[in-house]
């Protein structure tokens, strides 16, 4: 039996199937199709017609979203608009924060007034903070931080409440003034130290580093923290994103929305991904070690953690960005001993064919790591300094999907392998 041969015209997709000789006509919209027209081609009326089969939607669009634009093949990354290049090292974290939730740069008013917003709500309820700190001392941040959010949704009486603008705004404001003193929590908790307040006179970064370290942060190192948060703002539909949208389709509250969110960048192949860079370096050991790794990898026996993403197939343009932000880093902490391991490695990977026709090039997470850690932040706490960032991105889309015409309730269809109509035995 043949399979159904396609070709592209303008406007239209023409769809020859090869089982019954019938033509289709589908429309082209945004250069894509909506998948229910292929319930269309069935063989039969009693057919339950075509779907499509995407494990990961490596190729599926669920939504139409004006936030975040990315073009993986030439490498380019663009906030509303505006190219990350031109983004970071230009505007600070409150600024993109502003961009990403409202479509357009703020003034040095309404910036100066966003954050003043968001520092004056950045005390945890009472009960949060007591819920958290009776967990066991050692608990994995990352849990403590998608439990926070959870817990935010139970204290506040009015979580389930965001049929309009306002109440949506309360909620966006809420989450994202309250995820640095959440993190800043876990992280004294894991290292079984008392946990101080956020201060609001220190800013929006600077008071999450105060509280995390329990002293007035390092400008520079302050800095860097607020350029890593504008990298991670948002990036389109990845898997935390995508678990937000999808717990939010089901009008669920933005705080288990986003706890959910959090549960996915928790995973090692998402925001856990630079711990696992750290862990490749260390194996590493040495410099001259380096040529030996890099053959192993290609011959399959060992993975490159930091290089490769499953959007950019050219250079991600974050990294570029961080391995800049490294160099101030190091000169207030010392230089990390794995820094020269990864200028190795990166140096070798991007001359060798091998990763060069497999579009292997290094990703954010390939010096964010060694950012983190000269910085004092232990492995545990580097995807929540992700996830601190992101709320921002999960909050602007979580609000841009409450205004979609098209939401549904997300529910993808399966291809059954099972049996069929089988009988029980006696």
């Amino acid at each position: 039996m043949s399979s159904p041969t396609v070709q592209t015209a303008a406007g239209q997709l023409e769809v020859g199937d090869g089982r019954t000789g019938k033509q289709y006509q589908i429309p082209i919209v945004d250069e894509s199709i909506d998948a229910i027209h292929l319930r269309n081609i069935k063989t039969s009326e009693d057919d339950f017609g075509l779907m499509s089969f995407d494990p990961g939607f490596t190729n599926t669009a669920a939504c139409r979203s004006a936030i975040t634009y990315i073009d993986g093949d030439r490498g380019i990354l663009q906030y509303r608009g505006y190219p990350i290049e031109n983004i970071a090292g230009h505007l600070d974290f409150m600024t993109v924060s502003w961009l990403v939730l409202h479509g357009e740069v703020p003034s040095k008013a309404q910036r100066d007034e966003w954050e003043s917003t968001l520092t004056s709500q950045c005390q945890l309820p009472q009960e949060v903070v007591d819920a958290l700190e009776r967990l066991p001392r050692g608990a994995y941040p990352m849990a403590m931080l998608a439990a926070g959010f959870a817990m935010l949704g139970a204290v506040y009486p009015d979580a389930r409440k965001n049929k309009t603008e306002d109440e949506r705004w309360v909620h966006a404001r809420r989450l994202i003034a309250q995820v640095p003193a959440i993190a800043a929590l876990a992280m004294r908790h894991f290292n079984g130290k008392p946990y101080p307040a956020l201060d609001p006179s220190l800013g929006y970064v600077g008071s999450f580093l105060a509280s995390a370290f329990g002293d007035t942060p390092n400008p520079v190192l302050r800095d860097a923290l607020d350029l890593l948060f504008v990298l991670h703002a948002d990036h389109e539909q990845n898997c935390g994103t995508h678990a937000v949208r999808g717990v939010a389709s089901a009008e669920s509250d933005p705080y288990l929305s986003l706890s959910a969110g959090v549960g996915a960048l928790s995973g090692p192949l998402h925001g856990g991904a630079n711990e696992a860079v750290l862990r490749m370096l260390r194996e590493i050991g040495s410099v001259d070690r380096v040529p030996e790794y890099v053959e192993n990898v290609k011959a399959g026996k060992y993975r490159l953690m930091g290089f490769g993403h499953r959007v950019y197939k050219n250079y991600d343009p974050r990294a570029r960005v961080i391995k800049q932000a490294a160099e101030r880093v190091f000169e207030v902490t010392g230089v990390n001993p794995l820094l020269k391991i990864a200028l190795e490695l990166e140096r070798i990977a991007l001359a060798d064919d091998y990763f060069i026709k497999r579009k292997l090039y290094p990703n954010v997470d390939f010096y964010s790591g060694l950012i983190y850690e000269a910085m004092g932040f232990p492995v545990e706490m580097f995807p929540v300094l992700f996830a601190v960032a992101r709320t921002t991105g999960w909050v602007a889309q979580w609000l841009e999907f409450e205004l979609d015409a098209d939401k549904k309730i997300a529910r993808p269809r399966q291809i059954y392998t099972g049996p069929l109509n089988r009988t029980l035995p006696n």
